[in-house]
């Protein structure tokens, strides 16, 4: 058996990305064979990311992405299962490769997006997340992701910290205002651009409601139909984009339409991503956890 050197160890640790006490065992069981330590340590790390994958992931971080000449962008999610983490160098790192990816090749969903190779990386997308999961000992997933492309139009990004990510697609305007406007939707967390975005089912529900609020309180018949769509239009306001107030409006009143207008500026689209939303996360009761304990040793 060859002698496995500290040099092997370390080679084999930046080939694989994971720590130097499993390299160590890998060299070992191999017999000092490279190859076969790391091709082990990909098998394992494979079987890692298997045995993980049914954990629930609502952490994590968006990234954004913008191509050098302005023209691709893309956002994406990527998660794992705490905060800590999310906060990891090297977890960052894989979801801004992701988002560069993205941007580059277009993939049709993440199945597509897999097999493909990673930015800035020799490994496949999907290689590269299982080395992740062995090397933190947490699942790690991407979970959705969005990729625009401009003709005549502008892109501008905006992250909040890690947890919020905008990307927007405009026309007219100059880079602040673009960046004015991401970070307005990062703030106020619009549906959609304008009305025809909104889904159907959540205006009606805003309608139904007005109507009977406004006949409990002994509204004529005659008039519920219009204080409902007074309702509707308030709430259209509130939730599109164009009808919002504007979060650094001098005087407190511009909308951001009546923004666009004087900057003879549209929007053509965007995406907001909060990360974990809609993800039911696993609430830990400690406390009942040691009391079964407790009870189940004293038999």
């Amino acid at each position: 058996m060859s002698e496995i050197t500290a040099s092997m160890v370390k080679e084999l640790r930046e080939a694989t990305g994971l720590g130097m006490m499993e390299c160590k065992k890998a060299l070992v069981e191999a017999k000092g064979d490279f190859k076969a330590a790391e091709e082990h340590l990909r098998i394992k790390s494979g079987a890692k990311a298997s045995k993980a994958a049914s954990r629930v992931t609502a952490e994590g971080v968006v990234s954004t992405f913008i191509s050098p000449d302005g023209k691709t962008g893309s956002v994406v999610e990527v998660n794992c299962e705490t905060d800590f983490v999310a906060k990891n160098d090297d977890f960052k790192i894989f979801a801004k490769n992701v988002a560069e990816t993205v941007a580059n090749n277009d993939p049709a969903d993440i199945a597509a997006l897999s097999g493909m190779k990673l930015a800035n990386g020799a490994d496949t997308v999907e290689e590269a997340r299982k080395s992740l999961v062995m090397k933190l000992g947490e699942n790690v997933s991407i979970r959705r992701f969005d990729r625009y492309a401009t003709g005549t139009g502008k892109l501008s990004s905006y992250l909040h910290g890690s947890k919020i990510g905008v990307l927007l697609d405009f026309t007219g305007g100059d880079a602040e205002l673009g960046k004015d406007l991401c970070m307005h939707i990062a703030a106020s967390k619009p549906k959609s651009v304008d009305a025809s975005g909104v889904n159907p089912v959540e205006i009606e529900t805003e309608r139904r409601i007005a109507i009977e609020k406004a006949r409990e309180a002994g509204k004529p018949e005659a008039m519920l139909e219009k204080i409902a769509e007074g309702t509707v239009q308030k709430f259209l306001k509130e939730v599109t984009l164009l009808g919002q107030v504007f979060v650094k409006a001098e005087d407190g009143k511009q909308t951001i339409e009546q923004l666009l207008k004087s900057k003879g500026a549209t929007v053509t689209a965007f995406q907001m991503y909060v990360v974990g939303e809609g993800i039911e996360k696993k609430v830990e009761d400690y406390a009942a956890e040691v009391a079964a304990a407790v009870a189940a040793a004293q038999g």
